[in-house]
């Protein structure tokens, strides 16, 4: 019975734990891509609180006859926030709304605002979901820092569902101080500036947040025992023979070579970023992928630097030596040293006619090496591995 159930799940923005669900193939995922008609993107500010922003974003509001979002995330004090908004915008009629009021009174005030009896609501995130006041097309989010990405991308969708555009404000105490993540969340909103952006979203919350943990009730376990990474290779060799499909696992091979190859801090300052770069330089399966790696950091950092291209170049060797399934590569000394898996040696004849007519001295070892006594640049690796090891499979 159950594997015949289907059970259709529907958000704008999944959190990380759901998102890495489908991303695993423990889930399928369909992204709807396409904004209801005459549907405008949403244009979204992000900067330090002042009262006069909020004067000049709620009286252009009201001049082109719309009404405003106002959020304050904090019923203790949304008293005095409603006192000072009146002080501040004299002649608006300003309701307040949030979850601790009695339920008939807040249906009162919540009626009234579609009713546009009210031209602003000050309210906590209560307003975040199920609300569908095409008039309202103007948000203030006050403390923008203390929400969470998903959270504040669906706050902002309570604004622009008509064909009017939509302003939100993402206000903060202090920009510069900000902490980082902080920081990178109301960037990724505020650059998430296209009709359906959503799925974007999702995905940098959870490279922000993480994935958290798949498994158990509790959503506890020891990942961090065994590593994120080697956790995510579990998980999908375990889905894959759930159905039925057999993975063959690669080693990865190993490069000895005397190269400064990293990314300098230098020519990429910011570690987290780094770090992602390592990371996808390390997992890209082909060349096209590494080619594209090249061409975003030049985009982004300028002139590739010695160490990375050295990096590039170890990266595509090892993508030809996995091709070829070698175990591993030895350079330096004037000489390249190939590894040869047992399971998986090169042509005995194809290797003896190298050895046999090569014009660079070349030895075939008994344990399977095959050395040629040659120097090369780090850019020519790939090419004169892929060049080699093509005659001898």
């Amino acid at each position: 019975f159950r594997r015949q159930l289907n059970v259709l799940s529907m958000s704008a923005t999944p959190i990380p734990r759901t998102l890495q669900f489908a991303l695993s193939g423990m889930r399928s995922m369909s992204a709807i891509t396409t904004a209801p008609r005459d549907r405008l993107a949403i244009r979204t500010f992000v900067a330090d609180y002042d009262d006069e922003i909020v004067r000049e974003a709620v009286a252009k509001e009201i001049d082109r006859g719309g009404q405003v979002f106002f959020v304050h995330n904090s019923v203790v004090t949304i008293p005095a926030r409603a006192a000072r908004l009146e002080a501040l915008l004299p002649g608006v009629r300003i309701g307040v709304g949030h979850g601790q009021m009695k339920e008939s009174e807040l249906e009162k005030v919540m009626l009234d605002f579609a009713a546009h009896r009210y031209d602003l609501l000050l309210c906590t995130t209560i307003i975040e979901s199920g609300l569908d006041i095409p008039n309202a097309n103007t948000m203030i989010v006050e403390n923008a820092q203390n929400f969470g990405l998903a959270q504040l991308y669906q706050m902002r969708g309570r604004i622009g569902r008509s064909q009017r555009k939509a302003y939100a404000y993402l206000l903060v105490p202090d920009l510069e101080r900000l902490p980082a993540e902080a920081r990178k969340r109301l960037n990724a909103l505020a650059e998430a500036n296209t009709l359906g952006a959503g799925f974007r979203i999702a995905m940098q919350d959870l490279e922000i947040r993480g994935a958290g943990n798949l498994l158990g009730r509790k959503q506890s376990g020891q990942i961090s025992a065994v590593g994120y990474e080697l956790y995510q290779e579990m998980l999908n060799q375990a889905i894959a023979e759930a159905r039925g499909t057999r993975i063959e696992k690669l080693a990865d091979p190993e490069i000895k070579v005397n190269l400064p190859a990293h990314i300098p801090a230098a020519y990429l300052p910011d570690l987290s970023l780094r770090l992602q770069f390592y990371k996808r330089i390390a997992a890209a399966p082909d060349e096209e992928s590494l080619a594209a790696l090249e061409d975003e950091l030049t985009d982004r950092c300028g002139p590739l630097p010695e160490e990375v291209l050295n990096l590039l170049a170890l990266q595509q060797t090892k993508i030809v030596l996995n091709r070829y399934r070698v175990r591993a590569l030895e350079v330096g000394r004037g000489r390249i040293v190939f590894h040869f898996a047992p399971e998986h040696p090169p042509d005995a004849d194809k290797v003896l006619e190298l050895v046999r007519e090569s014009a660079i001295k070349t030895r075939l070892a008994p344990d399977g090496r095959l050395t040629l006594q040659t120097g090369i640049e780090p850019g020519e690796l790939p090419g004169v591995c892929e060049k080699l090891l093509q005659k001898i499979y």
